[in-house]
């Protein structure tokens, strides 16, 4: 008898935008940059109808900007709508964090300090690799997000996920993996010694470091 359950299957539509998402999480294709059709039907040795529909479903992802008569180009905050995602961020993540606080007597749980761990090992690494580095970062706030026990909280900061990505990306050239490390293990010792205004000073030092290079 067989399965009720379906297998998912593989377009080439599904490898393409997979190969460009990587390309763009991990640094190589920089935000701003160009993504020429022509380019890449050669590159990836696929039809152009295909290029097109990998680069919509990136657009939907929010990780691409494809404009009428310019092309598509790699996503690229601008400092208003960094404003905007970082307004809702710290929202977020704020009450999550005064929310496991109160719940672990001022501390915050083993599932947060390890995700601190992950992220040191990641940038600590002989050759870091960003996108794990990216990976990892998204981790540690996840699990302070998760550490606040709301399910409508964490559904609302997974809206999130891909403009974090960009910003992660924006932050690249701005801190070194070592600076990466060394300012969520402070984050850490001062959420517990001070509280979520720690959170808030975390957050507010990464928003000011990428918005400083931004246009607009």
């Amino acid at each position: 008898m067989m399965s009720s359950m379906a297998l998912a299957r593989t377009t080439t539509v599904d490898v393409l935008a997979d190969a460009l998402r990587e390309r763009i999480m991990g640094g190589e294709l920089a935000p701003g940059e160009r993504l020429i059709e022509r380019d890449l039907v050669e590159r990836y040795e696929v039809a152009r109808g295909t290029v097109r529909a990998a680069l919509r479903r990136l657009e939907n992802e929010g990780l691409v900007t494809v404009e009428t008569h310019r092309g598509a180009f790699v996503r690229q905050l601008d400092k208003q709508a960094l404003r905007d995602l970082f307004e809702l961020r710290t929202a977020l993540e704020l009450e999550s964090a005064f929310r496991a606080l109160a719940a672990n007597d001022g501390r915050l749980p083993v599932s947060v300090h390890e995700a601190v761990d992950r992220l040191a090992s990641a940038c600590e690494r002989k050759r870091p690799s960003w996108e794990r580095i990216s990976a990892a970062h998204a981790d540690v706030h996840e699990s302070i997000v998760e550490a606040g026990h709301s399910p409508r909280i964490e559904a609302a900061y997974r809206q999130l996920t891909q403009e974090l990505t960009l910003f992660l990306l924006a932050l690249r050239p701005v801190w070194t993996p070592a600076e990466m490390a060394a300012h969520h293990r402070k984050l850490v010792r001062e959420l517990e010694s001070e509280g979520p205004p720690a959170l808030r000073r975390h957050l507010e030092e990464g928003e000011a470091a990428v918005i400083a290079g931004l246009p607009g």
